[in-house]
């Protein structure tokens, strides 16, 4: 009986699927020919989470376990006073921005795993600090999730400024789908909004609701690893990790309720479902949501000359299946999917240098160039 249950799930799973975009109707291909070539920039990392360029042209890499590298001229040097980071499971030293002003503000702003404040274990915060002669200065924790919790998953968390200057921020739910994705009182499975001094915009959509945590801007997600505002429409996308199944995009709106975990196109890892609905009423659909997952970590946008045949596509990095994922796009749909640097690694970030160049994160191996063909 329970072969026969789990066959009419996955019939029901993918019968719904069909209403939406999937990769059950779009594959993702072996590119017909290799039109790049490829450099490692800089070698030897182990688990480079985000990276950044400063004006001088060296590079800000954060490493999971704990570590800012400053990378210029071939020499790597590693930033001091780097804020105490709680390391356990997907969690540690996470991504890294600049505030869109950096050359008047100097500020730096990190996403990673803190131990202050209520309970045992640790939860996502953001602080902004200065950096001078290689040391973080003027450290100020600007939101720290409560509470606390051993759990070694979901922690997000990516970092993007829009164009009026908000700071956005994702944490993921934290293992307890039941609790707090849907909870606008409690912390955790949430995309945030804050000013750049980490105060509360008088425009967020719940500074009105009772209890409500007032930084949130919308809920319902799961683990939002990839993030990137859109060079187009100034709008701030996002990936997530789903479950079995059921991997996302979603374009974040004011207020929204993504709908997880009530509903969802992937199914326990087990092959049970935790749900039975896809839609719903007041739940916003995905963009574009994968079956099988891929386990998507960084995301970005191509807006550079350097690449005329992918520009105005997104690239999305695969944890699971060790490959960067060209979307193209057509009226916010997605028409072709394509697999770049197939089984060099797993994939952790993904970013459009100021030089117009495309540099990947890749885990074991490095920094990661991709160079066109002439």
């Amino acid at each position: 009986m329970k072969q026969i249950y789990s066959i009419l799930v996955l019939i029901f799973i993918t019968c719904s699927a069909c209403a939406q975009q999937t990769d059950s109707e779009i594959k993702a291909e072996d590119p017909i020919d290799i039109n790049y070539t490829t450099e490692v920039v800089v070698p030897d990392l182990n688990i480079p989470w985000g990276m950044v360029f400063l004006p001088d042209g060296s590079m800000l890499i954060t490493e999971k376990s704990g570590e800012i590298i400053r990378f210029k001229n071939d020499k790597k040097t590693t930033i001091d006073g780097v804020p105490e980071v709680y390391v356990r499971g997907q969690g540690g030293l996470l991504d890294i921005e600049l505030h869109p002003d950096y050359p008047n503000t100097g500020w730096i702003y990190l996403s990673y795993v803190s131990s202050e404040g209520e309970g045992d274990g640790g939860n996502t915060a953001i602080m902004r600090a200065k950096l001078k002669d290689d040391t973080l200065i003027e450290k100020q924790m600007l939101y720290k999730a409560s509470p606390n919790s051993k759990k070694g998953q979901h922690f997000g968390s990516r970092i993007e400024f829009d164009n009026e200057g908000y700071l956005y921020f994702s944490i993921g739910e934290r293992g307890q789908r039941d609790v707090n994705p849907q909870d606008i009182t409690r912390d955790c499975g949430k995309i945030y909004r804050l000013n750049d001094d980490g105060s509360i915009p008088s425009d967020n959509p719940f500074i009105d609701t009772p209890n409500a945590k007032t930084a949130i801007f919308s809920y319902g997600h799961r683990n939002p690893q990839g993030m990137a505002k859109n060079p187009i429409t100034g709008a701030i996308w996002v990936n997530e990790h789903g479950p079995k199944g059921g991997d996302e995009i979603n374009i974040i709106e004011k207020g929204k309720n993504y709908g997880w975990p009530i509903i969802s196109y992937g199914i326990n890892y087990s092959g049970t479902p935790f749900t039975d609905i896809t839609e719903k009423e007041g739940m916003e659909q995905p963009l574009f949501y994968w079956v099988p997952s891929i386990a998507p970590s960084g995301m970005t946008f191509i807006s550079s000359d350097i690449y005329p045949e992918w520009k105005g596509n997104i690239l999305v990095g695969s944890l699971k299946f060790s490959y960067l994922e060209r979307l193209e796009l057509k009226n916010n749909k997605v028409i072709k999917r394509e697999k770049l640097l197939n089984g060099m690694g797993r994939v952790r970030n993904v970013i459009q240098g100021p030089d117009g160049y495309i540099y990947v994160a890749i885990e074991g191996k490095g920094i990661v160039k991709i160079i066109p063909n002439k």
